[in-house]
């Protein structure tokens, strides 16, 4: 009688096992991967401040890091548009996306950054996202890895997607 009160007892916590995890959503599949499914958008970005104010970066939970270079004018700025072989000075903010924390930040250190546009003195995001940009034109830049840092460096995690806020201070000549 014994015996038989053991397995009734361990064949009533196997069955409260097996409620529990069908109560949890356990089964024999694999679980699904939990988070975002859709990439972000440059309006899911929230920033704040205007040309010249240290800006802010908000990168949300709801959704993934785009895989591919997004631009966004946050304000227009005058005058001719940069091209290729012209010398900016550009202010920023770099925000990385994976611990959503600032890594960089010119405006912190009081001095712009120069750069011949398309030169390759810069990662690819830049060189290709600045097109375009205006002197006193605020941009929002989404990099993807393979724009960026790919395999890590310059303080940067490998694979990181990076997120900034410039500002085109100057736009000339070459």
């Amino acid at each position: 009688m014994q015996k038989i009160g053991k397995i009734a007892a361990v064949a009533v916590a196997v069955a409260a096992a097996a409620l529990s995890l069908t109560a949890c959503g356990g089964s024999d599949q694999p679980a699904a991967a939990a988070g975002p499914k859709r990439e972000c958008t440059a309006d899911d970005i929230k920033t704040t401040g205007n040309f010249g104010q240290v800006p802010t970066i908000t990168i949300p939970d709801s959704c993934d890091p785009p895989k591919k270079l997004i631009t966004k004018d946050l304000s227009e700025g005058t005058g001719p548009a940069a091209a290729k072989g012209q010398q900016l000075n550009m202010n920023y903010l770099l925000v990385t996306w994976s611990n959503k924390q600032k890594l960089d930040s010119s405006f912190d250190r009081g001095q712009t950054f120069p750069l011949t546009l398309g030169a390759g003195d810069v990662i690819p995001g830049w060189d290709q996202g600045l097109e375009g940009i205006k002197k006193g034109g605020r941009r929002l830049l989404i990099i993807p890895p393979d724009l960026a840092y790919k395999g890590g460096g310059n303080g940067v995690a490998p694979n990181e997607t990076l997120v900034f806020v410039t500002d085109a201070v100057s736009v000339g000549a070459a």
